[in-house]
């Protein structure tokens, strides 16, 4: 069962060649085997998962089978809500708080016949690139167990990379589903802005968040983006597209793509650097016309994001006040539950998020209400939502001469745990290429296009595909032709 996939699944319920408990069973066995290591999973349903596995294969006896995820076993990340389930969104604030209601993907994928495995680990509230920010312990690397699995979606990366998952969920901010693929050699997709739901996804940066899959391939991928994509009266960001249909061509014919010279420069690491050069040589031999553009503002999309997220998550994050769910400093009878009794409200406030948020939260927290304040506001936020603006204009001029663009995911393979954590500014810059997708709101995926050597240990190397708003239809048909070109 290592090697099943969404479609190999169903195909296999169909012809009854195995059970859905049987498939569920086979998960569950490898998280007892193997999470205790790598760290995946805050959270297992093993009860409920076996109880949806028995009413799916009810289904099957009654030849019901009608979608294509039934039965699919998925991870989902601990910032979406699961009704009944707890939600820590990786953080002690928290920690207590049991979801009252199912975010919109959940509910699309419960209606489809998914069943739900566990809530996997992530750094609090989304903000990190190693999911060592976590107040619950950090994810491994299944590559190699002394670094990490990207963030903040390595929970979800890693358990689908060690086969405690079929398929997962993650959000991506600013490349916490691509990141972590690319460390984990699997794939992922950042969907367009307003492609998919974002109700019941708890909020770090509310024009930035994103809701997508992490896969095994890019045909489930692409069949789990299906299954939540489209229109939601809960989230009025969203928008209805159309049905999406992967093209099985085999070649990249007529496509022509972009290859930014600016995401070859400094910082990339060599061998990184070569793998993904190799991988542009493949698309060339697939028939694709690559060509290099040029994305001006590309060194300012790091610097803007550091200033847009923390505005955002300044004010998001106020509802984390110890009054109305979570962790608190005192009771509801005004008893301390601290060392330091809180004396009036601003106290409960206050003291409650000094104990419940982490550093990084913190930081990010007054980063964000120091470009807001006043006298400030015009230089930073506003002057970085001007340039955010010139990004997004690369982005469409780009695409007036090419289809899709295509570069590294990251500029290095997975770090160490503990080799970034000392330096925050290090560890931001691990999302340098992937930043300015979610300011321009466009979609983009990675997948593994190789490996390189660190320490004797062979380590991922993911390939990027950046595409045109709401066009996840290209870079999911040139990323399948570019992974079945090279299993050929």
């Amino acid at each position: 069962m290592e090697n099943l996939t969404i479609t190999k699944i169903v195909s296999g319920l169909k012809a009854k060649k195995f059970s859905c408990r049987e498939v569920v069973s086979h998960y569950l066995k490898n998280i007892k085997g193997k999470n205790e290591e790598i760290r995946a999973y805050l959270d297992v349903f093993e009860e409920e998962a076996l109880r949806q596995a028995d009413g799916i294969d009810e289904k099957i006896g009654a030849e019901e089978i009608d979608t294509t995820v039934m039965g699919m076993p998925i991870a989902v990340k601990d910032n979406i809500l699961i009704r009944g389930t707890k939600t820590t969104a990786g953080s002690k604030i928290l920690e207590p708080y049991i979801a009252s209601y199912s975010a919109t993907v959940i509910e699309k994928l419960k209606h489809a016949g998914a069943v739900f495995l566990g809530k996997t680990n992530l750094d609090e509230f989304a903000m990190g690139s190693s999911t060592e920010n976590s107040a619950f312990g950090p994810t491994r690397n299944p590559y190699d167990l002394g670094r990490v699995p990207g963030g903040s979606s390595g929970g979800s990366a890693a358990a689908v990379a060690a086969d405690l998952a079929l398929a997962a969920l993650g959000s991506d901010t600013g490349g916490s589903i691509r990141q972590p693929a690319s460390f984990c050699g699997v794939v992922g997709l950042k969907p367009t802005y307003g492609g998919v739901s974002r109700h019941g996804l708890i909020a770090m940066a509310s024009s930035l968040d994103q809701i997508g899959p992490i896969t095994k391939t890019v045909e489930d991928a692409s069949l789990l983006f299906e299954a939540i994509r489209g229109r939601d009266r809960y989230d009025a960001t969203t928008v209805e597209t159309k049905p999406f249909v992967l093209d099985r061509r085999g070649s990249l014919r007529g496509l022509k793509v972009g290859v930014p010279k600016e995401y070859f420069g400094e910082g990339l690491e060599g061998d990184v650097g070569a793998r993904i050069h190799q991988a542009i040589a493949e698309l060339t031999r697939l028939g694709a016309e690559v060509q290099e553009i040029s994305l001006p503002h590309a060194r300012l999309a790091l610097p803007v994001y550091y200033l847009v997220m923390p505005a955002e998550v300044s004010a998001n994050l106020a509802r984390f006040d110890g009054i109305r769910y979570g962790f608190s400093i005192a009771d509801r009878c005004g008893h301390s539950q601290s060392r330091t009794d809180a004396e009036n409200l601003y106290e409960v406030y206050a003291k409650t998020r000094a104990d419940g948020f982490s550093a990084e939260v913190k930081r990010r927290i007054m980063l964000g209400t120091y470009a807001l304040s006043a006298g400030y506001y015009d230089a930073y936020y506003n002057k970085a939502q001007q340039v955010r603006r010139l990004i997004q204009e690369d982005f469409k001029s780009a695409f007036r001469t090419v289809d899709i663009i295509v570069g590294p995911t990251s500029p290095t393979p997975a770090f160490r745990l503990g080799e970034r954590t000392a330096n925050p500014l290090q560890m931001y810059l691990a999302d340098i290429y992937t930043v300015a997708v979610n300011l321009a709101g466009i979609p983009a995926l990675s997948l593994p296009c190789g490996t390189v050597e660190r320490e004797e240990k062979n380590l991922p190397v993911g390939l990027q595909f950046i595409g045109k708003w709401f066009d996840e239809t290209t870079i999911l048909s040139a990323a399948y032709t570019f992974e079945q070109g090279r299993k050929s």
